[in-house]
């Protein structure tokens, strides 16, 4: 294979896993902008590879990426501790057709990439590759540098703690639209009641404005302290505040307009037809995929 040919047959590979690898980056990072520079590492370590001695090219850009996403990953470890406030996941306006995957849209809800971001580095990409993209145990091996023994040892371990903390069960897009709705209702017009009556007792609101936008700095819970702090805060701006739902991460979401300007997105976690989660994502850095829809692949 001459030097364009190779190139060529490189590229074809990479662009056709593309969506695939940016997937299992996104869910190793809970990050666009890392998930694109992984990408970008990975692109650069592909291209000097002897195309003649793969076997599998995805199982291979799939084994690059995950261990460039594990390097990331680590230093993200390091910059999260000196973050402003909560770090929440970077919200994806997503297409249509990743509601339609079930399993997959479950993987990239913010609630579930909330509850990986519990585990260690490695149990995260071990967990990603076998429960999500359903790879072997040999391949995760490879991609983590452990033996297939220590690698099911670590599913196993990664399975038991995401199963004590995901969402009790899979709740569809109508309900989470019903909940939304009548949570956008209620915001709206300040309906203190309304909001009780959606919250779980125990909700938990969590928001990320990185030290560049005003948000709450440590999480706030309890039903009662949330909705009097929502009906409060939106009712300060309520001239100037337009609400939308719209497909961010595989589920509805609600996107909060100030002045016409995208100013946070609020995404849910719903247990029981109730409110338990609010992740509000103000951190401009965080929103910059919210302009396009980001198409992701198992």
């Amino acid at each position: 294979m001459n030097e364009d040919d190779h190139a060529d047959a490189a590229t074809e590979a990479f662009v056709a896993h593309r969506n695939l690898l940016f997937t299992v980056a996104y869910e190793m990072l809970g990050s666009a902008a890392d998930a694109e520079d992984v990408l970008q590492e990975t692109w650069l370590r592909w291209a000097g590879v002897d195309l003649d001695t793969v076997e599998n090219q995805r199982a291979y850009l799939v084994r690059i990426t995950t261990r460039q996403a594990l390097t990331r990953l680590r230093a993200l470890g390091r910059r999260k501790e000196s973050y402003v406030g909560s770090w929440l996941p970077e919200p994806l306006l997503t297409t249509p057709d990743v509601a339609e995957d079930v399993e997959l849209a479950d993987s990239v809800s913010m609630a579930m990439l909330l509850v990986l971001e519990t585990l260690t580095p490695t149990e995260r990409a071990v967990f990603v590759l076998r429960e999500v993209f359903d790879l072997g145990y040999d391949e995760i091996a490879e991609a983590v540098d452990k033996s297939p023994a220590a690698v099911r040892q670590i599913a196993h371990r990664a399975r038991a703690h995401v199963a004590a903390r995901r969402p009790r069960g899979v709740v569809s897009p109508s309900e989470t639209r019903d909940v939304l709705d009548a949570f956008q209702r209620a915001t709206e017009t300040g309906d203190l009641q309304g909001l009780l009556d959606i919250l779980a007792p125990d909700v938990v609101l969590l928001g990320d404005g990185g030290g560049v936008k005003q948000a709450v700095l440590r999480p706030i819970v309890g039903a009662d302290k949330v909705a009097r702090l929502l009906a409060a805060g939106l009712g300060r701006v309520a001239d100037a505040v337009s609400l939308r739902s719209a497909q961010v991460n595989g589920h509805p979401a609600l996107v909060v307009r100030l002045n016409g300007e995208l100013d946070t997105v609020v995404a849910v976690r719903i247990d029981d037809g109730l409110i338990t989660g609010l992740y509000a994502v103000r951190n401009p850095e965080k929103l910059s995929h919210m302009g396009r829809e980001t198409t992701l692949r198992r």
